[in-house]
């Protein structure tokens, strides 16, 4: 579904290149992880696919379509909710809506039908203020739904939450992977949370890279967390953690 080819990228700013000549691609539904250190890249595969950044070289292909070609084709759900706090629930799912000129009937049904997915129904008519972290990060995952794109791009999430209420949301994120039935491209510094979300899970492990090293994780779902006690699944998260630290002593 989704494709890089031959792309190469460096910031204006930058003297070294990001990225050289990358090749990789994601298949439809699936559910990929992006790991490496900090400033390895991770955020800026994802600014390319959306369009923020543009590649010096190559291209991006959803569906064998070139991105220059093609309009809300993925949606985005940063590390911060960015929800309004002057803005009812509701109002801030409208926003995707909103920008698309959706009839506001229209926007109302969807807002209950999305709302009733993700369990805060009864939230509807209530403000940011009024919700937990982990419930403001299923409100933005729902705003990202209504977006109505088949690829959703998922930086860090669940970071800034506690982490009994990030295994709840990573086991909730899944069941809503499963029921909606989007390709997710997600970054994390926390291989475990990586080995227990993802199909395969992508490493970046040099500077300019080219190449991805991609691990296939073996599981079918519904996924339990007596799947990270596994010894298999232990000795393949060492070997991950291994592989990154190996990157950050050469630096």
């Amino acid at each position: 579904m989704l494709e890089f080819k031959d792309v190469t990228f460096k910031y204006a700013e930058d003297d070294f290149y990001m990225m050289k000549d990358l090749n990789f691609s994601v298949k439809k539904g699936e559910f990929v992880s992006l790991i490496g250190q900090s400033g390895c890249g991770k955020s800026t595969i994802l600014r390319l696919i959306n369009g923020l950044e543009k590649p010096e070289k190559g291209e991006i292909l959803i569906d064998g379509k070139n991105i220059n070609t093609l309009k809300d084709y993925c949606a985005f759900m940063p590390q911060k909710d960015l929800l309004f706090p002057w803005r009812t629930i509701e109002k801030n799912l409208c926003i995707p809506m909103e920008i698309k000129g959706v009839p506001k009937k229209d926007m109302h049904k969807k807002c209950v039908n999305v709302l009733e997915e993700v369990g805060l129904l009864d939230y509807i008519d209530k403000y940011p203020k009024d919700l937990s972290g982990g419930m403001k990060q299923r409100v933005s995952f729902a705003r990202t739904i209504l977006a109505g794109s088949d690829i959703m791009l998922l930086d860090e999430p669940f970071s800034a939450l506690d982490s009994l209420t990030r295994m709840d949301m990573q086991e909730w994120l899944l069941k809503q992977w499963k029921h909606f039935g989007k390709t997710i491209i997600f970054i994390t510094h926390d291989v475990e949370e990586a080995v227990f979300l993802s199909d395969a899970v992508y490493i970046i492990q040099d500077r300019p890279f080219k190449d991805m090293e991609r691990v296939e994780i073996p599981e079918q779902y519904p996924k339990s967390r007596e799947f990270l006690k596994r010894p298999d699944i232990v000795a393949l998260r060492e070997e991950l953690i291994k592989k990154l630290r190996n990157r950050r002593e050469e630096q």
